[in-house]
């Protein structure tokens, strides 16, 4: 196949979705992934091959590299972009939340990767996990997301220095508000558990779990165009930083004294209250 090819997870709507279109107007040949085909009508309409992939299956990722590489016999492009919002109070989540939690947005892009490291590799194909802000500036009810977006952003710093030597390279993104269903699928995420201390802080939860979901929120098209030029861009640097309020959240962590920021988010989650 003469065509640089990309696998894109997540392409059901949203971000995936849009990239997975800005992709197909580029020339690439596009492996669109969900875990339910049907929502990739659009993109198979353009001419993208529809892959059924639930991320945390490993016998759906086997295949997935077997297609890729029966195909194509190349990868030019990844993007781990799959992935959700557990929302709620630390103390409420408990093994399984963590671990579904981890299991999507941190076990499966290294997985991903693993899988498809050879056809990468032949291709000098470059490695895109989606990350977040939040994976740098915590907001209270939101913990364990968070944590999952910080330690995705570790694990591909140490792949983009241990790939080098094999012509692979790793860019980690790091989006700020985008308009997409994550607001809906981390409001059916919430963990608040029966009797919980933080039942008083209920609509903060929900608030939280809406929080990138609003009028100023950088459209996915916006993002997955601005992406691409990354993408295209050789000389790229090892972070992008895209979307509405990325960077001032960014700015938070980096020049703001731990003590200023966390007083900051509890005034504005309420936590400045005890509870009533």
């Amino acid at each position: 196949m003469s065509k640089p090819v990309a696998l894109i997870t997540g392409c059901s709507s949203g971000i995936g979705q849009a990239l997975a279109h800005i992709c197909l107007d580029e020339g690439y040949a596009v492996f669109a992934a969900a875990r339910n085909p049907a929502t990739l009508a659009p993109l198979t309409a353009r001419g993208a091959t529809a892959v059924t992939l639930d991320v945390n299956d490993a016998a759906q990722i086997a295949a997935c590299r077997e297609r890729l590489s029966s195909e194509s016999g190349r990868l030019d492009l990844l993007v781990n972009n799959a992935g959700y919002g557990a929302m709620g109070p630390i103390l409420d989540a408990d093994r399984e939340t963590l671990l579904r939690q981890f299991d999507t947005n941190v076990f499966a892009p290294v997985q991903l990767v693993r899988a498809t490291a050879d056809l990468l590799r032949d291709s000098g194909g470059l490695i895109v996990n989606i990350g977040s802000v939040s994976g740098v500036t915590t907001t209270p009810f939101s913990g364990v997301y968070c944590a999952s977006k910080a330690a995705l952003h570790a694990l591909s710093e140490a792949m983009r220095m241990e790939l080098a030597p094999f012509g692979i390279e790793v860019l980690t993104v790091q989006p700020g508000a985008i308009a997409s269903d994550f607001g809906n699928n981390a409001t059916a995420a919430i963990t608040l558990a029966e009797g919980s201390w933080f039942k008083p802080w209920e609509k903060a939860v929900q608030a939280r779990a809406n929080a990138s979901q609003k009028a100023s929120s950088t459209s996915a098209r916006e993002f997955a165009m601005e992406l691409m030029g990354y993408i295209k861009n050789p000389l790229r640097p090892e972070t992008a930083v895209i979307g509405s309020g990325s960077r001032s959240m960014l700015r938070l962590k980096r020049w703001l004294p731990a003590s200023v920021r966390e007083a900051q988010m509890r005034k504005r989650f309420g936590l400045d209250r005890k509870p009533g």
